[in-house]
């Protein structure tokens, strides 16, 4: 028997792990959910979560003061205090002071200079297939999923692709800070890191400041807003960081829920195969099933309703996209993997409006490329055995594979 929605705690690890019994219990019983003890709704089907989308005057962005609580641990509070304080720029904004900061970095994500990054894309893919290619098992995580979009957000920002490692335990950090999930022990390594962070990326900015060059930072070192005055280094750093989630955090755990998913239904990998055209449409219904970004918060700005739910001022909502995404009103036979899906490219992984997603080109071209040469030049995908928990990093954000080991034949 299908349980309630009342029976379901959203907090323990274990829903957050595999929601989706619960999401649609919600989609049926309270679209608009308040949970109970933690003072947030969740608003679960596709046609409120677009709705709260579109209104940035009722349901704000400006959130980060509600959630910025100090870590538990008193020794990673006291870390947080000796760095820079987190400065709202391009997430926790609302037009008009969210465009300020946006064009900033909207050029670098244009469509037409994704297109030229076409080849670019290409051959950083073929170096990383050729690395593994005659093995017949391969870490995909850490061989292919997390350096492609390390490595080319690591070139856009103009730091040396020597350090992607690094940049990958800060973006993890800033990951689990904003999870709320992690324990005591985790609290303080995250500080460290996001410490390591700043300072890495403080010294960057000012030998850019110094001599420019044609990258991301360069361009924010040198950027003027408002009377003319240059961004400070907490509104570059805020900047960078969530460049750097955003532009690694997300695309990886797209392609490899997307490798994950083709390995466990062969038909359809055999489909992108015999028609690689399908790629594209495929990319999106990847997006759609595996929601990398599963949520996000907005505030409510005065007493409204939403769902038939009453929800009054100052109360903070979380969009649950993996919910929306998966809505069986929008989507038919919701649940299941079809990269023929008509309506693929309905999903809202990448949001709507005003903050519709920077760097969703960049992340779609990045994706496709992927899966065109993985296809082109493997086959007969399959989870290697005794290696893959199927388990996901704790975060109600978030969501990224703890491990992906495939086994492959050459094609």
């Amino acid at each position: 028997m299908t349980k309630s929605v009342a029976e379901y705690d959203f907090m323990d690890a274990g829903v957050i792990e595999c929601p989706y019994d619960f999401y649609a219990a919600a989609r049926e019983e309270a679209p608009v959910y308040e949970v109970p003890g933690a003072g947030i709704y969740l608003i679960s089907r596709y046609d409120d979560v677009r709705k709260v989308l579109a209104d940035t005057g009722l349901f704000s962005s400006n959130f980060a003061d509600d959630l910025n609580v100090p870590p538990s641990n008193p020794e990673a509070a006291a870390l947080y205090e000796t760095g820079y304080e987190t400065v709202n720029t391009l997430l926790t904004l609302d037009p008009p002071r969210h465009r300020v900061y946006r064009s900033l970095v909207n050029k670098v994500f244009s469509n037409s200079r994704v297109e030229g990054m076409t080849g670019y894309i290409e051959a950083m893919v073929t170096e990383l297939i050729d690395s593994w290619i005659d093995d017949g098992e391969v870490d995909m995580l850490n061989r292919f999923c997390i350096p492609l979009p390390v490595n080319v957000i690591a070139d856009q920002l103009g730091v040396p692709r020597s350090d992607v490692g690094l940049f990958k335990l800060w973006s993890d950090a800033s990951a689990s800070r904003l999870s709320q999930f992690a324990d005591h022990d985790k609290q303080l390594e995250d500080a460290k890191l996001v410490l390591e962070y700043q300072r890495y990326f403080k010294n960057v900015i000012e030998e850019r400041r110094k001599e420019p060059q044609d990258n991301i930072i360069s361009d924010l070192a040198h950027a003027r807003i408002d009377d003319g005055r240059l961004l400070d280094m907490g509104e570059i750093l805020s900047i960078l960081q969530q460049l750097l989630v955003a532009g690694n955090e997300t695309t990886t755990s797209a392609i490899a829920g997307g490798i994950y998913e083709l390995a466990q239904h062969p038909d359809q990998l055999q489909k992108l195969q015999d028609d690689p055209s399908l790629i594209p449409n495929a990319v999106e219904e990847i997006v759609r099933y595996e929601s990398p970004t599963a949520g996000i918060w907005r505030k409510v700005t005065r007493d409204t309703e939403l769902g038939g739910t009453a929800l009054p001022e100052g109360a903070m909502v979380m969009i649950r996209y993996a919910s929306a995404n998966r809505d069986e009103r929008v989507f038919d036979d919701a649940e299941r993997v079809d990269v023929c899906r008509h309506n693929a490219g309905d999903n809202l992984s990448f949001g709507r409006g005003v903050h519709f997603c920077l760097g969703a080109q960049l992340a779609r071209k990045e994706m496709v490329v992927a899966f065109e040469h993985l296809i082109a030049r493997t086959g007969n995908w399959q989870l290697a055995p005794g290696k893959n928990t199927g388990t996901h990093w704790p975060n109600m954000l978030l969501r990224g594979l703890k491990e992906l080991h495939i086994t492959f034949d050459k094609r």
